[in-house]
């Protein structure tokens, strides 16, 4: 997987520890991630097609729910594998429990404090179409983000 591009304008890709809520403040959480915002990508899948999110990697004790646990709704689909996490009050997806590596969650990089998809110049797009569980995966493209100021 080719590795995202941060604009030097943009957040520290070094980060490890960052606090994030969903759009209404009602999920709040502080994440551990894997390796910084490195791991930054999106998917081709049908529901991330949808979803459009940006996520970065997290092990799985790396969230710590601070408050909302109970505003956190849960979505499940074709093989139930993968747990997606979203705020119930404004809708906004946070977390998922990934299929293709349930040791991890990915985090929406949107739901981050002081991160937006837009810092990345390039986010690599891997094949959730056909899942690395289904003899696929790899990466399918890379999605490019050229601002016009």
């Amino acid at each position: 997987m080719s590795e995202p591009q941060v604009f030097p304008t943009g957040p520290d890709p070094d980060m490890t520890e960052v606090d994030a809520a969903c759009h209404c403040g009602a999920v709040r959480m502080r994440v551990r991630l894997s390796d910084g915002l490195r791991t930054a990508r999106r998917c081709d899948c049908s529901f991330c097609r949808m979803r459009g999110a940006v996520a970065v990697s997290a092990p799985l004790d790396g969230i710590e729910i601070l408050s909302g646990q109970d505003a956190l709704g849960e979505y499940r689909f074709n093989t139930g594998t993968a747990v997606h996490h979203f705020c119930k009050v404004c809708g906004i997806y946070t977390h998922h429990q990934r299929r293709s590596n349930p040791s991890q969650y990915g985090v929406n990089v949107a739901c981050l404090d002081g991160v937006s998809p837009f810092d990345f110049a390039e986010v690599p797009v891997m094949n959730g179409r056909v899942h690395p569980g289904d003899g696929g995966g790899g990466q399918a493209g890379t999605l490019v983000y050229r601002p016009d100021a």
